[in-house]
């Protein structure tokens, strides 16, 4: 007579992985980063139980892209992107400007991604078009039309506001004065003892 194996031993063998790839280029200004962050955890959320009962088991990676050199590597054009096992759920490749990136930036017009869905434009990935590509994933009969956006170059706007970027981190972590009021600040003299304070967080700047 044969062995019936364990039902959790069957289960856990027949799990299947789905893993997903958050990459953004700001989670503290940027409204469409901020905004596909919550929608992708609303939409987990609500696709928690299907994924439960289909033995579905989710991976979430979520990746800050600070540089160009990283964004190439990762073959990140456009931000935010979230890929679905390696696959870009966007099928369509459109930005707009990003006020909340050109400021934080400061250095030029700053384009972010913005995710047509069921004929709309959104600038957050809609939470209805997340739980869509789960789904697909999941019972894939059928596969969507494989996007071919992660070949191309990083563009020159994204370019621009890592290099905007770095240098406002560069300026804030020399001093916590403008170049321009750390020159007029204090005599000559006295700029040792007034800018460059060693024993406070502050610059020392009067």
């Amino acid at each position: 007579m044969k062995k019936v194996k364990n039902k959790d031993a069957i289960s856990n063998a027949a799990r299947r992985k789905i893993e997903i790839d958050f990459l953004y280029v700001d989670l503290t200004v940027c409204t469409r980063c901020i905004g596909t962050d919550a929608n992708l955890q609303g939409a987990l959320s609500e696709v928690s139980r299907i994924l439960e009962a289909a033995g579905v088991e989710v991976s979430v990676r979520k990746t800050l892209v600070e540089s160009e050199e990283q964004a190439k590597a990762l073959g990140v054009f456009s931000s935010p992107t979230l890929r679905i096992n390696g696959k870009d759920i966007a099928l369509e490749f459109r930005e707009s400007r990003c006020d909340s990136c050109e400021a934080c930036a400061g250095n030029g017009p700053v384009n972010c991604r913005v995710w047509v869905f069921q004929g709309q434009e959104y600038t957050e990935a809609p939470k209805a078009m997340i739980v869509d590509a789960i789904l697909r994933e999941i019972y894939r009969g059928t596969p969507p039309e494989e996007p071919s956006l992660q070949s191309r170059e990083v563009p020159e706007n994204l370019r621009r506001f890592f290099a905007g970027k770095a240098t406002k981190t560069a300026t804030k972590e020399s001093s916590c004065c403008p170049p321009t009021d750390q020159t007029a600040c204090c005599a000559a003299s006295e700029k040792a003892a007034c800018c460059q304070a060693s024993d406070s967080d502050a610059c020392g700047c009067k």
